[in-house]
């Protein structure tokens, strides 16, 4: 099997990054989004230096992505993003989770953050599992956080510092 490759998304992966977000919003088990997205509303995604999104390749073909997007609003948290990291379902449990968040983290910390935060549900072990690799530590749980299809959902918070910006 071919290794995967990690870089910079760029327009023409718009689609793939949309297929596979759309996947998620399937399956349920990922995010609180219920629409699909089409690749034109996700363009708004990419070139924004203080939040990369990257996407995995193997054999030119794109299997997963990650995106880190703004916190708050407000100055004193210019340098917190919440991240969003996806996998092709049929690339699940092959090592791209863990590709794309070892080039993220230091992607963020040249951007200039110091902290990358996200809420998981707290049946997605992979994703928490993904995380725990990846030096994050699990703040707490946001009880009944949103609601998914009239069910009320609680969530995961999960963070990682990146020391390099805490100076």
């Amino acid at each position: 099997m071919d290794p995967v490759a990690v870089r910079p998304a760029t327009e023409a992966d718009l689609p793939a990054i949309a297929a596979i977000y759309n996947q998620g919003i399937r399956g349920r088990g990922a995010t609180f989004e219920t629409r699909e997205r089409s690749p034109e509303e996700l363009r708004g995604w990419l070139g924004r230096p203080e939040h990369p999104v990257l996407v995995a390749e193997r054999g030119g073909r794109v299997l997963g992505w990650v995106a880190a997007s703004g916190y708050r609003p407000r100055e004193c948290y210019a340098g917190v993003a919440e991240f969003s990291v996806y996998v092709a379902e049929e690339a699940r449990g092959q090592g791209v989770g863990d590709a794309l968040m070892a080039a993220f983290l230091p992607a963020c910390e040249r951007a200039g953050l110091w902290k990358v935060l996200s809420r998981i549900f707290p049946e997605n072990a992979a994703s928490r599992a993904l995380c725990r690799r990846h030096g994050f530590r699990e703040v707490g749980v946001y009880r009944k956080h949103g609601k998914l299809e009239g069910v009320w959902r609680d969530v995961v918070i999960v963070e990682r510092l990146l020391e390099a910006n805490l100076t």
